[in-house]
């Protein structure tokens, strides 16, 4: 056994350690050593390994907002990059797209002015997407149906590529609309939505042909096939040959009624961004449908249609009973639609 030997003076205390004692201090030492190493390369290695998946994440997750310094700062509620849920929009991803909405009539022309707009390939009006009473049926499925237009995730023959930089739909007035004026106000202004109104001057003229449109679509005069709209000269004939006797004791009643609902519309929505239009103003100047596609901040280019205008003939020559409207109408405030306004 090793003897311990003391030193001792008055000012310390000196102990001699033992060789294997100082032996197994060094050996505790180098393993704890050894440990921390250890666990701090795991620790780093842990820390690198976690950390360089996230770094690919975050690229695809944070990307930088699709803003253009060219739109104007009062534009950009109206200006929209929808993320589409049926398809993606790849390379398209950041053209903007503008949300608009014909709001209108039946026998206003509509059906000619949206296939201009859809002749242009950034362009997609959807239709009379209101006109099944399912789709109206209350407020939820009204709202249901314009997200899905908004959203690039409804399907029509008018549905453009992922590239669409305006896109809409038909709303007639009384599918829907005026029912329900003031939530749909309040989408429009929510949304950004611009309105379009497109209504007739001439209210008889728009009459007359209600007319002969219901006729037809009980008599179903071409081939048995009731069409709305024509695309040759030799089927707008055939159609025009029907001549309504127009019930003259409810005439100016029903002009009033229909110059009422136009009215209230463009009152409702005079707060909305919108421009007005009327029928007989693009049939007389086609160049003022360019104004349409600078309302849409759209390029410029040509519009066609392949539709044909049915009652082209004057008025006396479209009414059965004319002598009878005319002296209905005559010194009342829509004498003025007696009259030609506008030349074929």
């Amino acid at each position: 056994m090793v003897e311990e030997r003391c030193f001792f003076n008055k000012d310390a205390l000196v102990i001699k350690v033992p060789k294997k004692s100082h032996i197994a201090l060094k050996m505790f030492m180098l393993v704890a050593v050894m440990i921390c190493g250890i666990y701090i390369c795991s620790v780093c290695f842990k820390q690198i390994g976690t950390q360089s998946r996230p770094k690919f994440l975050r690229i695809q997750i944070i990307r930088t907002p699709c803003k253009s310094p060219a739109i104007p700062h009062d534009e950009i509620p109206y200006v929209h990059y929808p993320t589409p849920t049926t398809y993606s929009r790849d390379e398209c991803a950041c053209t903007p797209v503008r949300f608009f909405s014909i709001v209108s009539m039946q026998r206003s022309g509509s059906g000619w002015f949206e296939t201009l707009l859809n002749s242009h390939v950034n362009i997609s009006s959807n239709g009379e997407i209101f006109a099944p009473k399912e789709r109206r049926t209350n407020i939820s499925t009204i709202i249901n149906a314009l997200d899905k237009v908004y959203n690039l995730d409804w399907y029509s023959s008018a549905s453009k590529n992922e590239c669409t930089a305006a896109v809409g739909l038909k709303w007639m007035l009384n599918q829907g609309f005026m029912d329900n004026h003031e939530t749909v106000v309040e989408y429009f202004r929510q949304r950004g939505v611009s309105v379009i109104f497109l209504f007739r001057r001439n209210l008889l003229r728009r009459f007359v042909s209600q007319l002969a449109n219901d006729h037809d679509r009980s008599t179903k005069q071409l081939n048995g096939t009731h069409k709305a709209h024509v695309h040759s000269e030799n089927e707008a004939d055939i159609l025009a040959e029907y001549k309504p006797s127009i019930n003259t004791s409810e005439l100016i009643p029903n002009l009033k009624k229909t110059d009422k609902f136009v009215a209230d519309s463009m009152v409702y929505l005079k707060n909305i961004r919108h421009i007005a239009l009327y029928y007989e103003d693009l049939i007389k100047n086609r160049t003022k449908v360019m104004d349409v596609l600078e309302f849409l901040r759209v390029p410029q280019r040509k519009l066609v249609s392949q539709h044909v205008k049915i009652h082209r003939r004057p008025l006396p020559m479209q009414v059965d009973n004319w002598d009878d409207v005319y002296n209905c109408l005559k010194g009342t405030e829509y004498e003025s639609f007696l009259h030609a306004d506008y030349d074929l």
